[in-house]
């Protein structure tokens, strides 16, 4: 389990990145409007099974019939970022597509994120042969990197709830940015 919560904070961390200077700073998705609509309902839906991971996992055993459950959150998680991959494609299609630094950390990413269920596969199967419990069991790591892992959770989910906001189309959804009268991609609100 040490090695699989290590992995998933370095997901975290390297996910952070992404979202902070990938989607936030230079896509700018959240201002991109009804355009970016579809994307950001997928990082919305995404980030809340990858804040379920990062705040149970260190906490939690998902015993017996649980696992299962377990399972289907890691599952889903993985069929939106299939389907993230394909919606992103017409999403950019006016930025000139996903930037290459963007789809080489979507790479790594990939590779921590099978890394990470291949080394939770062992625990995964001795909750799968528990009695069924959702039960209060630290991961036998360090504190720090639990609490970590919850603060990452905190992040995510934050950053799911900021990606429905501005894909509802709600007031000040893209803030910062400016959305632009054109329809060319946002700027950053000194440059308006």
């Amino acid at each position: 389990m040490r090695i699989a919560l290590s992995l998933l904070a370095l997901q975290g961390v390297i996910g952070a990145f992404d979202t902070l200077y990938y989607h936030e700073w230079r896509a700018r998705l959240p201002a991109r409007g009804p355009r970016a609509a579809p994307e950001l309902l997928l990082h919305a839906a995404r980030d809340l099974f990858y804040g379920i991971l990062f705040a149970t996992l260190p906490w939690l055993a998902w015993r017996g019939s649980w696992t299962a459950a377990l399972a289907a959150v890691i599952v889903a998680e993985i069929v939106l970022t299939l389907w993230d991959f394909i919606i992103e494609i017409a999403v950019r299609k006016d930025l000139g597509d996903v930037y290459a630094g963007e789809r080489v950390t979507h790479a790594v990413m990939g590779i921590l994120y099978g890394a990470m269920l291949a080394t939770l596969v062992p625990t995964l199967i001795g909750w799968w042969q528990s009695p069924t419990a959702l039960a209060v069991e630290p991961a036998p790591v360090a504190q720090w990197l639990r609490l970590s892992l919850t603060v990452m959770a905190a992040g995510v989910l934050a950053s799911g709830l900021r990606d429905l906001y501005a894909a509802l189309g709600l007031p000040h959804g893209g803030w910062p940015w400016t959305p632009p009268e054109d329809g060319s991609a946002p700027v950053p609100p000194e440059a308006s």
